[in-house]
């Protein structure tokens, strides 16, 4: 079986260049997508394991807002051992609690049920569980104000379809709850006087302004939403879901692209030679779990939660250990 990361994404070092392997320095996209998120919990399990990588920073959308959230959460109050933990102790409470946060796809039994209302009419005081999770295990304050990854949330603003970046220094739970707003489950979230809606519709995740931001020159994608599906989907549920992977890849696609045109334009007058040493990689859940685009993202059972869990550590090794593999 292949290798679970892809290089080809780009790759700018001279060909006979050679860095140091794992990279000392790492920045981390982090995809949204449901509880397909548990394979970012993995991986990211796994390199925080590895001591001889620093996370410089972090980007996310949606349920990988929260992960980014978390794994910073814990850093700052005690070091990687504490990031695992609270990252274990999170998704171990979604899967024994309701779903926190659910793509389109898993959002249609419920609008049956609830007539096709609206949050307004059927969840009229915006009830929703993951603020509470949030604030369980996030010191929000001890967060902003503690050195740490960079911290790059994205949301989507409601009135323009624009991009709004929270950083670590403005963090609070109304940031992570407007970059995983589900406009069909929860209310948009208001934050000076704008709108918020899930991040994942216009930067799943936000990469650009990673690259741009990180002191890394490696920047790891973990992507979870699948791009290939074996069967065509015939059922509703089935096409909504789909039609929810083909955008959250789409756009991750046109920022590789975007990056891709970029990259070299911007090389040639860095100084640090961040954008000369540029290399971007990418793990994918659905390189572990082949039949992940017939799975629901609004899977919480832990067994499935357990699972995935279990493919983003290894999809993690073998990306960690990748040099050592190749001649």
């Amino acid at each position: 079986m292949p290798l679970n990361f892809m290089r080809a994404s780009l790759d700018l070092r001279a060909p006979r260049t050679r860095r140091p392997w794992p990279p000392p320095r790492l920045a981390l996209a982090l995809q949204g997508g449901g509880s397909y998120g548990a394979f970012t919990w993995g991986a990211l399990d796994r390199l925080l394991e590895q001591e001889d990588i620093e996370i410089d920073a972090l980007s996310g959308a949606s349920a990988g807002a929260v992960n980014a959230v978390l794994l910073a959460a814990g850093l700052a109050s005690g070091g990687r051992a504490a990031a695992r933990k609270i990252l274990e102790d999170f998704w171990t409470r979604v899967s024994q609690s309701s779903p926190l946060f659910l793509p389109r796809a898993a959002r249609l039994p419920l609008d049956l049920m609830a007539g096709a209302l609206a949050p307004y009419q059927f969840n009229p005081f915006d009830l929703n569980p993951l603020r509470d999770a949030l604030n369980a295990y996030v010191d929000f304050e001890l967060l902003r104000t503690t050195p740490g990854p960079n911290l790059l949330i994205g949301a989507t603003r409601v009135s323009d379809t624009g991009l709004r970046i929270f950083s670590r220094a403005e963090m609070t739970v109304d940031c992570v709850l407007a970059s995983s707003c589900l406009p069909l489950l929860h209310h948009s979230v208001e934050i000076d006087g704008e709108h918020y809606w899930d991040g994942g519709y216009v930067a799943n995740p936000p990469l650009t302004p990673l690259v741009v931001e990180t002191r890394a020159s490696t920047v790891l994608i973990v992507q979870i939403a699948p791009r290939r599906a074996s069967l065509l989907p015939r059922s509703r549920p089935d096409i909504v879901r789909r039609i929810d992977q083909i955008n959250f890849c789409s756009t991750l696609d046109r920022e590789i692209d975007s990056i891709r045109q970029l990259a070299p334009l911007c090389a040639s007058g860095d100084h640090s030679g961040k954008w000369a040493q540029l290399r971007l990689d990418r793990i994918s859940a659905e390189n572990e779990i082949e039949t992940l685009a017939a799975e629901s993202a609004a899977n919480l059972n832990w067994s499935f939660v357990s699972r995935l869990r279990d493919a983003g550590r290894i999809a993690a090794e073998d990306w960690i250990t990748q040099e050592a593999q190749t001649p």
